[in-house]
């Protein structure tokens, strides 16, 4: 267990540790853990924030200030309470991750995103913080059976980029919209080389957006056309996802029919 001492303006004498699952974590189900608290004095612990942040550093002073990331989501935290000297508490993380939760991993393939949680703690009037601890999201099944087809036609998931914002027209409950490239490993053919790939995930299943890849380009709207699809979570194990990859695939780059770049277009 490594304690990290928290410090702010004035300094708080208290350590804390954040315990997050080892083991990745689905989009819409729980991430869970613990926060063990141990204080120099007897202090008076007025609350404690957690949040989920996108771009997570490797590594942060803990000390209130600089960057820590992008916030995306709160799990829930705890209220107020008071801590002996020497007294050791522990408190739980159960938290239910929204569906649109980035990924950070396909069957063990890291995708080069980074998220964390971050641990806040307002104590006798003072804020502080520890480092931002790493939390691995991998790929629902039907993420996984959609990647599989793409990979059956020969293009496989290279890396990802996460960028503040949302796609138009779809309800969001994350400001985040993640995409994936896939990079055809059988080239010579009259099709994209590149393409980019958006899970929009729900309850139901996905909306999928596909388009030629402009993976670094963050706005929608400057992105080449993208096309829609949809495909349902109880259609795993029953729907063989290499036809329709393959339909997709082929209408890709058509502007008829694309999905709008703004909330606003016709």
């Amino acid at each position: 267990m490594v304690f990290k001492r928290l410090l702010g303006m004035g300094g708080i004498p208290l350590e804390i540790d954040t315990v997050v699952q080892s083991e990745p974590a689905l989009p819409g189900g729980i991430l869970s853990g613990e926060l063990v608290l141990r204080a120099d004095r007897r202090i008076e612990v007025r609350s404690i924030w957690l949040k989920l942040v996108t771009d997570a550093p490797v590594a942060h002073k803990g000390d209130g200030d600089g960057y820590s990331g992008d916030t995306f989501d709160y799990p829930t935290a705890s209220g107020h309470f008071t801590l002996e000297k020497g007294e050791e508490k522990r408190l739980p993380i159960r938290h239910r991750l929204k569906w649109e939760t980035p990924l950070t991993e396909v069957k063990g393939q890291r995708l080069g995103v980074r998220l964390g949680i971050h641990t806040e703690v307002e104590a006798e009037g003072v804020k502080a913080q520890t480092d931002d601890d790493p939390v691995h999201i991998t790929a629902l099944p039907l993420h996984e059976a959609v990647l599989d087809a793409f990979a059956a036609e020969g293009y496989a998931l290279r890396t990802s980029r996460v960028h503040s914002g949302n796609i138009p027209r779809t309800e969001y409950h994350v400001y985040r919209a993640q995409g994936l490239l896939l990079v055809d490993e059988r080239p010579g053919g009259n099709r994209p080389e590149e393409l980019e790939l958006h899970f929009h995930t729900n309850a139901v299943g996905c909306e999928i957006f596909l388009r030629e890849a402009k993976l670094d380009e963050r706005y929608w709207t400057k992105k080449p056309p993208a096309r829609r699809f949809v495909a349902a979570h109880h259609e795993v194990g029953h729907v063989d996802f290499t036809e329709a990859v393959r339909r997709w695939t082929g209408e890709v780059g058509r502007v008829d029919g694309s999905h709008p770049t703004g909330d606003h277009d016709d």
